[in-house]
């Protein structure tokens, strides 16, 4: 008997069984079509803004030090160099004064005034009319230009602030070194950087010149697993880059390592402030990228999948070059080690690094113009960055960077409360006095 004969009762069966199972799948399939549009979120549009929950993140401007230095280091940096066109010191006094406003609404947030259309707006509006404070800080340094006559200044300039020298390595270009004055911008996001930027720039138009500019970023991780330490991020050659950073929540350490004291042969009015170095160093990447990753490692003195030392397992481990005596597992001339060669004489020598990672397209060669924003803050540049940058001459990692710019600053002591303003300590210092 044929299956599928319709008479077959056996074929009146299985049509059931298919029917049924079909109504069923049908009631399913209503149900399932009914209800999901409404229990779904829709999807997203290509030109939708990316989500954050960050945007609301704000320091203090107010405080003994400024912000920016020993706070997290977002995602995004910048530093901005630039010549100072005041005339006069109540020009200089307007400039500082016009800077601390602006930094403190940056920094804080808040709606935009809106003036009549027929007049400029107030604001770029990259941000919108609320501006969001997005994790923001601004820190305002002075170079050793400012201190020269124009100002009154010159008997008030910090003991170590010099004029960055090019070490053997450096192929210094003139136009990206340097500077007047120095601002750090440090945010979640570039266009808030950007946008503070552009508001500085608009509102103090006749005192200060852009000299140069650097943006760089810091790629995100993952966070640490529970009990596990955090991670540093990684730079350009791949390394991890921080791993053996000063504890920033370690007050005690960074009074010694980071800021100027009060009572130092420093000039009185520089307590709290700090010594900013600054250098924009070019990685050879397309060579590096071809250097066997033993080698990479044996010029690093760490491991690359984890960053641990040659000696460890874990990035946080420690060295111990007591036990290598003749680097035999971490070379003499490894970066690491000749950065910090962990005596007791070099521990004077330490500095507290905040790099970003840049990338500025192409060069005529066809090669990537790629690197390290190096910024690093020290009580003392003498025996911070210069002492360890001197060290570093002639390593063997110098095949494959080439510092191209940077300066030397002295980052300005913290502003303390609504009647104080950035530079105050300065100006006051080298206030002419007045025989009655």
């Amino acid at each position: 008997m044929n299956d599928s004969d319709p008479s077959n009762p056996s074929f009146s069966a299985q049509r059931r069984r298919v029917l049924l199972g079909m109504g069923a799948a049908g009631v399913a399939l209503a149900g399932s079509s009914l209800s999901c549009p409404a229990m779904a979120a829709p999807a997203a549009q290509v030109t939708e803004a990316p989500s954050s929950d960050k945007t609301q993140d704000r320091h203090a401007f107010h405080g003994q030090h400024q912000s920016g230095i020993v706070t997290p280091r977002p995602a995004s940096g910048m530093l901005v160099s630039f010549d100072v066109l005041a005339s006069d010191r109540d020009d200089l006094e307007r400039l500082f004064k016009t800077l601390n406003e602006r930094i403190a609404f940056l920094m804080h947030g808040g709606p935009v005034a809106q003036v009549d259309p027929k007049l400029p707006p107030l604001d770029s509006g990259i941000l919108g009319p609320v501006v969001t404070p997005d994790n923001l800080t601004i820190t305002v340094s002075v170079g050793e230009s400012l201190f020269d006559e124009r100002f009154g200044l010159e008997a008030a300039k910090p003991k170590r602030l010099v004029r960055m020298v090019g070490f053997p390595n450096d192929a210094l270009e003139p136009a990206c070194c340097h500077g007047d004055l120095s601002l750090q911008f440090c945010s979640n996001t570039a266009d808030t950087n950007i946008h503070a930027l552009r508001d500085i720039v608009k509102n103090l138009p006749d005192l200060l010149l852009v000299r140069w500019k650097q943006e760089g970023s810091v790629p995100p991780q993952a966070p640490a697993k529970s009990g596990e330490p955090a991670q540093s991020a990684r730079n350009f050659l791949g390394f991890r880059d921080g791993s053996a950073n000063p504890d920033s929540n370690d007050q005690k350490a960074m009074q010694q390592i980071v800021w100027v004291q009060p009572g130092s042969d420093e000039p009185a009015w520089a307590a709290h402030g700090s010594y900013q170095a600054v250098r924009i160093i070019r990685n050879f990447v397309e060579r590096w990228d071809r250097t066997p990753l033993q080698e990479q490692e044996s010029i690093i003195g760490r491991i690359k999948a984890s960053g641990a030392p040659m000696d460890g397992r874990q990035e946080s481990q420690v060295p111990d070059y007591a036990r290598d005596p003749h680097g035999k597992v971490t070379k003499l001339d490894a970066h690491i080690r000749l950065a910090n060669p962990r005596t007791a004489q070099t521990q004077q020598n330490l500095i507290l690094r905040r790099p970003f990672n840049y990338s500025n397209g192409v060069n005529k060669n066809g090669q990537l113009d790629m690197g390290l924003l190096f910024i690093c803050y020290q009580a003392d540049l003498e025996k911070g960055f210069i002492a360890v940058q001197t060290r570093l001459n002639g390593e063997p990692l110098e095949e494959y960077l080439k510092p191209t710019g940077g300066g030397y600053f002295f980052t300005l002591p913290g502003v303390n409360g609504e009647q104080d303003f950035i530079g105050r300590s300065l100006l006051d210092a080298t206030r002419p006095t007045t025989t009655a």
